[in-house]
């Protein structure tokens, strides 16, 4: 039996933002370690230290000595969240609790993002909030004193749940969040694991007034979704196995590995540890032949990141993979339906668009051409995984954009699959 090649990639990225947010406002001094140094969660740190929170240089282990969300001063400039919609959205909820004025702004990208449906549930509790360009960026939020709310979302979505329960906590309410299916619940986890009175029931999540946060304490596990290209790359290449260890394997982010399973990949779990409230463990995957496989509405929040990938490996599939109930990725950093069809079509490979997903027919000839990924990293790492295969040659457009979630990505990929094609 071939020994499979062990690849670190980095901490989650999903983690590190919310390990630096509760670390600012928890009282007391918090550890970190291993967090994700990508463009994303730096904007994350240059927010918090814009409000007052000492945070230092990302990198080793981060120390934070912190007095909660009550020490946190009105910024003196514009809090610039780069790419980040994850950024704006929590640390909107954040600024809604605080009794000041903050103005987020961002890139062009995210600035064209949908804002409104984060402002909603902040308005309905107290705060105000003003949409300078109508939907997007930038937004004006006045906090102070909140109210309590019982908040029902149209769409499954961790952002905005975790604004509301990040308001709840900065503001001192208790707060409920109804979802329509179960998203990421790294928040309520995290919270639980600081101290908070959190009440899961399905998709139903109350967290009463939480008083002072503890200190966190915590190694970020690594990424799943920056694992899922060297999983995707192991399983599509005739090469030797892949294992990537100490993986958060949260059941709300580990829908790809599943989808691949029944498609018919070798991907096996091994648990690990627990971490911020997290499982982790080793993700193992080799060579498989894959057949197409039908993604429906209840799959995609565990695997919303992922989607593009997934239609890049149902290319390279027996017959047809279709996603449906994706409506979401057309408000992504791209459109992701719009773009990953398009350059499917671009490199060779048959795809159609749908309005809420899309559906690949896979094949076996050789794929290339020049793929434009708008800015777009996860559109980047998809196909640079394709362009990865022997006989394949994809040109990607932007291949820097990749810094926004996994900025070693490129030297990642060039060293796995060197590795992996010469046993």
């Amino acid at each position: 039996m071939t020994t499979p090649l062990q690849v670190r990639v980095p901490g989650d990225k999903s983690l590190s933002h919310r390990a630096l947010i509760f670390a600012a406002l928890a009282t007391g001094r918090s550890r970190i370690r291993d967090v994700l140094q990508s463009a994303d969660v730096h904007s994350t740190a240059g927010v918090l230290r814009a409000l007052g929170v000492p945070v230092p240089p990302l990198g080793g282990d981060i120390v934070i000595d912190a007095r909660g969300a009550r020490a946190m001063r009105a910024p003196t400039t514009d809090l610039d969240c780069g790419n980040s919609g994850t950024t704006t959205r929590l640390m909107a909820g954040v600024a809604a609790g605080c009794a000041f004025r903050s103005r987020f702004i961002g890139d062009a990208s995210l600035s064209k993002r949908p804002m409104r449906r984060v402002a909603r549930p902040l308005v309905a509790m107290g705060a105000r909030v003003e949409l300078e360009a109508g939907d997007g960026l930038p937004m004006v939020i006045e906090g102070g004193a909140l109210k309590s709310i019982a908040w029902s979302s149209e769409t499954a979505s961790a952002q905005i749940k975790s604004a509301i329960l990040l308001a709840g906590v900065v503001g001192g309410v208790a707060v409920e969040v109804t979802e329509p299916s179960r998203s990421r619940d790294h928040t309520e986890r995290m919270l639980r694991s600081l101290g908070a009175r959190v009440k899961i029931d399905g998709t139903r999540v109350r967290i009463e007034p939480a008083g002072e946060l503890a200190p966190l304490d915590m190694r970020v596990p690594a990424d799943p979704s920056s694992a899922a290209f060297l999983i995707a790359l192991a399983i599509l290449s005739h090469s030797a196995p892949v294992s990537v260890p100490n993986v958060c394997l949260n059941p709300t982010r580990t829908g790809f590995f599943d989808v691949l399973r029944s498609m018919g990949a070798a991907v096996t779990i091994e648990e690990g540890s627990e971490q911020g409230g997290e499982r982790t463990g080793a993700v193992h995957a080799s060579h498989s032949e894959l057949h197409g496989v039908a993604v429906d509405e209840s799959q995609v929040p565990s695997m919303i990141d992922e989607l593009p990938l997934l239609a890049c490996t149902g290319a390279r599939a027996r017959g047809t993979t279709e996603i449906r109930g994706a409506a979401e990725l057309r408000v992504k950093e791209s459109d992701r339906i719009a773009t990953v069809v398009s350059n499917l079509r671009a490199i060779g490979a048959s795809a159609e668009e749908l309005p809420d997903g899309l559906v690949v027919i896979g094949g076996i000839a050789p794929l290339r051409g020049r793929v434009v990924t708008h800015g777009d990293h996860r559109i980047a790492m998809a196909f640079g995984v394709l362009g990865a295969l022997p006989g394949n040659e994809i040109e990607i457009d932007d291949p820097a954009c990749v810094a926004v979630s996994y900025p070693a990505f490129w030297d990642d990929l060039a060293r796995v699959t060197r590795t992996l094609l010469s046993r």
